[in-house]
């Protein structure tokens, strides 16, 4: 249980580190955790926009969810994707992408990559929503979470754990333990109707990541996990998108 306060102290604002005393040794396991806070977080978006859209138009409406989410998680994942886009679009090898990513001021390839980030995100979160389907918008977020974790479940850390921004290593999880997470999981998203097809488009983006991580830099940082979960999320999207496109 304290692993799982472990995971939402990290990826949340919430203070629960106030309560609730977690070791080196907690955070070590929160991998396992990850697709649990994406409940959390992606049923901060779907309630904050379907109350904001009772008192204002759904775009703003879309624009204050996002913000909510990013109160509730820090941007942790977001600084995670403008650093890839400055890493691994300035840089030419692996210390240069590695060194780019630590350097915590934003480049033009960070700033470009969020720009369109959160537009397409707020475009497709207003689509999705006009077709009341809370499922597709809390499903992308923790499915992209779950199937982000397996990812990188499968790579090495390409630093040291030293460098590390939580100076500690997630434990690879095992096949029992994943079996574990991700039954309640999707048995919970087949009740909210998750138009699982469209996880398609996500596992092939993923697929490609974690074959350019590896040719890149050896492995992953946490600026990769967190570009892998938006990325991967965006593309549950379109897969959706995609679904409902073909079915109505």
């Amino acid at each position: 249980m304290k692993s799982l306060f472990a995971a939402i102290i990290l990826f949340t604002r919430l203070p629960l580190w106030r309560i609730v005393r977690v070791d080196k040794k907690q955070y070590a396991e929160i991998l396992l955790y990850w697709p649990i806070v994406g409940f959390l977080t992606g049923a901060t978006t779907w309630g904050t926009l379907y109350l904001a859209s009772w008192v204002m138009p759904l775009l703003p409406a879309c624009v204050i969810a996002v913000i909510a989410r990013l109160l509730l998680t820090g941007a942790l994942h977001e600084d995670g994707l403008a650093d890839f886009f400055d890493g691994f679009g300035g840089g030419h090898d692996k210390a240069g992408i590695l060194r780019i990513m630590k350097d915590s001021h934003i480049g033009s390839y960070g700033t470009i990559g969020l720009i369109l980030y959160f537009i397409l995100y707020v475009s497709l979160l207003s689509s999705f929503y006009s077709l009341a389907l809370p499922g597709v918008i809390i499903g992308a977020d923790v499915l992209s979470k779950l199937c982000t974790a397996v990812m990188i479940n499968t790579l090495p850390y390409a630093r040291t754990e030293e460098e590390s921004k939580v100076k500690v290593l997630y434990r690879k999880i095992r096949l029992c333990e994943f079996v574990l997470v991700a039954l309640p999981c999707l048995t919970a998203l087949w009740l909210m109707a998750t138009p699982f097809l469209a996880l398609i488009p996500t596992l092939l983006i993923l697929t490609g990541l974690r074959w350019y991580f590896n040719r890149k830099i050896g492995g992953y940082t946490g600026d990769c996990c967190g570009a892998s979960v938006l990325l991967a999320e965006q593309f549950f999207y379109i897969g959706a998108t995609i679904v409902y496109t073909y079915s109505l």
